[in-house]
């Protein structure tokens, strides 16, 4: 049975994870001065149903998420919208990851829908560089989806850790993200959110692009004239609002991350989004560290390639951007054969600790 002490900052705990306002709080508080347990004193109080005020006091506010078929482990993240846990399917033995729709996004129709469409768009896409996904589900009042256990960091994770990339890494990196992408683009869909948050790396260097909740079906513009994707790798194009999906506005947001990957930082910074959004549109590239780092010209090349303002001018295709990007893999293997570093004929991943977690 909760103690009242207890009772009380789990109501506190309700409030600051959405579950509920402060006015609902509040009756809340006040049936429970008339003698109500936390869970009655809810379903009195609340639109929710008992069974799930028992499933909130059980869970403590849904931290410790409890659904049938499922030994439900640690946190792995929590996003803006939803929260990742490690599980284990019992009927199979399968370890798989719940990502877990949070309370106040339920609420909003439009994300709510976007995490019911990627739910079901990755349980129908199989590609190596894609988490793959089985399907959504709903336990009373929660909404999941499950998804493919990866075992590796984001490229964000290592970025914070050791810095950045070298120049064969990056590259080697970035075409299995492009061949990634390449598939998406050939379902006629664009994926509008790359960026190394949504990059995970396997401990055997494989890349896993993760997040579909953006994604769209190729020239489908953005509701309301809004700017869909992370504001630090939205193409010119897409900062304006408004724009169609297009593999291209991909493109660019991929050479932002070629960029940091390289250089450590983002290409264009400032305070607030409006700021960043503006350079993006309006200032041209440039980057003295590019010639001032002992980095290929042709690296410089394929990153103010991808970042041209003008969507014409970039890559118009992932073929056309893996070609010439292997193509310079290749010439760098055979420069470092004929100097005598044949070892170098495949980059080696990243290295990394034994930590690992997959984002939300």
């Amino acid at each position: 049975m909760t103690q009242p002490n207890e009772s009380l900052h789990l109501l506190a705990l309700l409030v600051h994870r959405g579950y509920l306002g402060r006015e609902g709080a509040q009756r809340v508080a006040q049936a429970m001065e008339r003698g109500l347990g936390l869970a009655d004193a809810m379903a009195n109080e609340t639109p929710f149903s008992p069974e799930y005020c028992a499933w909130l006091v059980e869970t403590k506010a849904g931290q410790y998420p409890r659904i049938p078929g499922f030994e439900v482990g640690p946190c792995l993240g929590r996003g803006g919208t939803s929260e990742v846990f490690r599980v284990k399917e019992l009927k199979t033995g399968q370890t798989m990851v719940l990502k877990v729709l949070g309370p106040v996004a339920m609420r909003q129709k439009a994300t709510l829908k976007g995490f019911v469409e990627e739910g079901k768009r990755l349980a129908l896409l199989r590609h190596p560089g894609l988490v793959e996904g089985y399907g959504v589900a709903r336990y009373g009042e929660v909404i999941f989806s499950k998804l493919e256990y990866v075992e590796g960091e984001t490229l964000q994770d290592i970025l914070d850790r050791q810095g950045v990339f070298q120049e064969d890494e990056a590259l080697a990196l970035l075409v299995q993200v492009a061949q990634a992408l390449q598939y998406l683009a050939q379902a006629d869909l664009v994926h509008r959110d790359v960026k190394p948050g949504n990059i995970m790396v396997t401990e055997e260097g494989r890349v896993k692009l993760i997040d579909l909740g953006f994604c769209a079906v190729q020239d489908e513009a953005c509701r309301e004239g809004l700017a869909v994707g992370t504001v630090e790798y939205l193409s010119p194009e897409q900062a304006l609002g408004g724009a169609g999906a297009d593999v291209r506005s991909d493109i660019y947001s991929l050479g932002v991350t070629l960029f940091q990957m390289t250089i450590g930082r983002l290409p264009f910074e400032g305070n607030g989004s409006e700021e960043v959004l503006r350079q993006h549109v309006m200032e041209r590239f440039q980057s003295p560290e590019l010639k001032g780092r002992h980095l290929s010209p042709q690296l410089q090349y394929f990153i103010e390639k991808m970042l041209d303002k003008e969507a014409g001018v970039r890559f118009q295709s992932y073929a056309e951007l893996i070609e010439e990007v292997e193509g310079q893999l290749e010439g760098s293997r055979r420069l470092d054969y004929t100097q005598g570093t044949p070892s170098r004929k495949s980059p080696s991943p990243p290295t990394r600790p034994q930590a690992k977690r997959r984002r939300p």
